[in-house]
């Protein structure tokens, strides 16, 4: 018997001590529990059967209420609830920003064989990010944050970074056949225009040069918040995900393997994780 349930950011990350409030339809609070440092919500107490609200907050996040049906057990599952940042509409303060390598990762994903997949990072890579101040539109302006389309993101990778657990096939994927980083020892990514795709989510334009060839690619971004860090700075983190053809960028290399599946596979999935400190530099520490 009692409440179950999970709390989590839209990154998937426990929101430790989160509150949790449940009060029946008259209004009347009948439990009132935090979540466990996994996330978790664990509440032994006895309730009557019938519906209740329950309302999660968190420091530094959105409330969020929903219902929740008890069983004739007297038990009542909510789920997993996702919490986002408080002002995560917005984008992070105006300025310039880089991003920490120490504390981000650029990692790709290919599947291997039809059943499994195979993961890598590029372990060099540096990024600068420059956010417009508020901008005022013609016809009434937009706003504190507004100018979404100022926003700007210039990216630069080096190919022979490629990492992905074997030394045999990091030689392979840094050959003609793939990446070939004698003839393109970098990869850029320049962005051209950031629009709004639902709360503290948009969809950033961008071009990307890669084995010699420019594609427009756009990224998935999820804005996860600010805050300070130890060294006297403000820090930024965001997560962004995009798909890749090979065959758009001339990496047509595949070996097939009976039943006529690949031995890898065509589309790479791209996860960036980046940290950004408000500046020109990245402290050391």
């Amino acid at each position: 018997m009692g409440l179950r349930g999970q709390v989590r950011t839209r990154d998937g990350w426990a929101v430790r001590h989160a509150v949790v409030t449940m009060t029946d339809m008259t209004g009347a609070q009948v439990l009132r529990t935090g979540a466990g440092e996994d996330g978790s919500v664990r509440a032994e107490v006895p309730l009557a059967p019938g519906p209740y609200t329950v309302v999660v907050t968190a420091v530094g996040y959105t409330p969020v209420a929903s219902t929740a049906l008890v069983t004739a057990s007297g038990r009542a599952e909510v789920g997993t609830v996702v919490l986002a940042r408080q002002g995560g509409v917005e984008l992070p303060p105006p300025g310039v920003w880089s991003v920490d390598p120490a504390h981000s990762s650029v990692s790709a994903v290919a599947q291997h064989l039809g059943i499994s997949s195979v993961h890598g990072r590029f372990k060099e890579f540096g990024a600068r990010i420059e956010i417009a101040g508020a901008a005022t539109g013609a016809e009434g302006g937009e706003g504190a944050h507004g100018g979404h389309d100022q926003a700007r993101v210039d990216a630069v990778i080096a190919a022979a970074s490629i990492d992905t657990g074997n030394a045999l096939r990091d030689k392979h994927l840094r050959s003609p056949d793939f990446l070939d980083v004698e003839r393109f020892p970098e990869i850029t990514y320049a962005s051209t225009g950031l629009t709004p795709a639902g709360p503290d989510r948009w969809t950033v334009h961008g071009r990307l040069s890669l084995h010699g060839v420019v594609r427009e690619v756009d990224l998935d971004l999820s804005y996860l918040g600010t805050g300070p860090d130890p060294w006297g700075g403000v820090r930024a983190a965001f997560r962004a995900t995009t798909e890749l053809s090979r065959e758009d960028f001339a990496m047509n290399y595949n070996q097939v393997v009976q039943a006529g599946i690949s031995a890898i596979g065509t589309t790479l999935r791209v996860e960036l994780d980046i940290q950004a400190v408000q500046g020109e530099s990245v402290p050391t520490a």
